[in-house]
């Protein structure tokens, strides 16, 4: 069986087809691939597991949902999102990128990389929503995850 991986996401999550029909869905997070049909979910290491599991994958071409987008459209303020924002603005008081996805949403999300502190303790958090970084101990944003990274690092 050739099955191909088409990338929704780049290098994080893709839509697994065998001739044209999709069979599962296929995410990567932070250590480790995750598989998911309607028959099973299978966790690998790397690309080699997948493959001896489900047989050859061809790792397709870039076919985001959206249109693919200069990563100039993809910022707010020098802040990254992974969707096109609507309805930037720059919260002075806070120091926060602000941004809406579509045109006639009303939930803010905060543009770029963060820490929050819930209960259990510090966890990494990519374009959260306004009210969460209102109600949680944050610290951010950051510009790369590397430097989100950093600071967990340190607050840990």
């Amino acid at each position: 069986m050739t099955l191909k991986a088409k990338p929704v996401l780049k290098d994080k999550f893709w839509i697994v087809e065998d001739n044209e029909k999709r069979i599962g869905t296929l995410s990567w997070s932070d250590d480790r691939y995750m598989f998911s049909s309607h028959a099973e979910t299978c966790f690998f290491d790397n690309e080699r597991q997948i493959n001896k599991k489900l047989g050859i994958i061809i790792w397709g071409e870039e076919t985001s949902p959206q249109k693919i987008l200069d990563s100039e459209d993809l910022q707010i303020h020098g802040y990254p999102t992974r969707v096109t924002p609507y309805n930037n603005m720059y919260d002075v008081k806070r120091k926060l990128p602000l941004f809406t996805k579509s045109e006639k949403s009303k939930s803010l999300y905060c543009a770029g990389y963060y820490i929050i502190r819930f209960e259990k303790g510090w966890v990494k958090s990519f374009c959260p929503k306004l009210i969460t970084v209102e109600r949680y101990e944050t610290r951010g944003p950051f510009k790369t995850e590397l430097e989100m990274k950093q600071e967990l690092n340190r607050a840990v």
